[in-house]
């Protein structure tokens, strides 16, 4: 299992033109002007402009409702500043030249265009009504939130190839040889049953359990060592090629080495997130810490990705109870993983396909929690109707 925790860089998303919605990653090219590091080289705004400073959490989403009454107006905002080269990041510090606002056609009257004295100062305009389940750049500049639960990451799994090796399996558990023995055939005194043969050991392990694993000191076992009880699961078809993708490893427990002897050890079940059985699989636990985020707006419906972006896009790959219509707060897998250098924390715009000739509607966002080979899995945090596997995505 692979997993990289991706920087928070002071920088913010903010929506761009299709033309220039490519960009998936934020410049590498920082430096430093006067007091603040930005990947843009501002010039001096002229003389008497009403000028804007952006301040962490902002977006020209944002700042454009803010300014202007109207956060579709942002290309306005940015036209103004063309020194920003994508307006995916804006940087803390950097001055944004307000300028005249041409209002929409539908707002103008014979003609006429609003006057930066009619708009005001921007600490005099007036802000909008919140709009429930949107942040405002206020709040998008608090403390970042965690993007899913613990849970999200531990309970759930991952795809990968069909035959993964592993390396140790739980061979028994304390109540195999704790009832008495019913089957006669290897007792000299019968024990009658009403049922004939009874097996009475307990077939589904919990918290507190104490099991047997088929590794000891010769295989690298050491006391104090935990491990993530894994149950390999169903082949993955992949929803575009229909070509097998992988199988789906689930995890179902966390145990704690005891004792190791030669050739086997005892641990305890200590988490459950599922029955533990006889026979799973383990593998080395690794922790990995919720990613934190700062949830902004979805990309609006009147701009979105040109159709050709996501001809060979990402797609929702599968769900572990094999969901068939997908809200918030729900977990799936996409088909990109660490191969693909997806990394925790990226979140990504989900798209359902037109009929020919319109474009992709935007209905939802996924944030990546957990990154392995070749798949990933993340965390529906928005959707304004029912996403479905096979929806493509790409990258805020």
């Amino acid at each position: 299992m692979r997993a990289r925790f991706s920087g928070f860089v002071l920088a913010s998303l903010a929506l761009a033109s299709p033309a220039l919605f490519a960009a998936d990653r934020p410049p590498q090219d920082l430096h430093q002007v006067g007091d603040h590091w930005t990947a843009w080289d501002p010039p001096t705004p002229p003389e008497g402009a009403q000028v804007q400073v952006i301040q962490p959490g902002d977006t020209l989403w944002d700042l454009a409702a803010k300014l202007y009454k109207d956060p579709y107006l942002w290309p306005q905002l940015w036209e103004n500043n063309r020194y920003i080269l994508d307006a995916h990041w804006i940087y803390p510090g950097d001055p944004l030249v307000i300028g005249p606002v041409v209002a929409p056609v539908d707002q103008m009257a014979e003609g006429t265009v609003p006057s930066e004295q009619e708009i005001g100062p921007p600490e005099e305009a007036p802000t909008e009504a919140p709009i429930e389940g949107v942040q405002t750049s206020a709040e998008a500049a608090g403390s970042p939130i965690p993007l899913g639960y613990e849970s999200d990451v531990y309970c759930t799994g991952y795809i990968d190839d069909l035959d993964k090796p592993f390396p140790y399996r739980i061979i028994g558990s304390e109540f195999e040889s704790l009832g008495p023995n019913l089957d006669r055939g290897v007792s000299d005194v019968p024990i009658q049953g009403r049922y004939g043969s009874v097996n009475t050991a307990r077939y589904n392990l919990t918290v507190g359990d104490i099991i047997y694993l088929d590794g000891g000191r010769q295989g690298g076992l050491s006391a104090g060592e935990l491990y993530t009880v894994v149950s390999p699961k169903q082949e993955v078809v992949h929803p575009k090629t229909r070509e097998v993708f992988g199988r789906y490893y689930h995890y179902t427990g966390r145990v704690r080495v005891l004792s190791v002897q030669d050739t086997t050890a005892i641990a305890e079940i200590i988490q459950a997130c599922d029955p533990v059985l006889v026979g799973a699989a383990l593998q080395p636990f690794e922790p990995e810490p919720v990613p934190l985020g700062r949830p902004t707006a979805m990309r609006p419906i009147n701009y979105p990705t040109p159709a050709q972006n996501l001809a060979d896009a990402p797609v929702i790959l599968f769900t572990q109870d094999e969901l068939v219509s997908l809200f918030q707060d729900h977990v799936a897998f996409i088909d990109r993983g660490s191969d693909a250098d997806v990394t925790p924390g990226d979140v990504f715009t989900v798209y359902r396909l037109n009929r020919p000739g319109l474009p992709p509607m935007p209905i939802g966002e996924v944030a990546v929690l957990s990154v392995h080979k070749k798949s990933s899995t993340v965390r529906i945090i928005q959707s304004k109707t029912a996403l479905f596997v096979g929806d493509p995505i790409e990258p805020k």
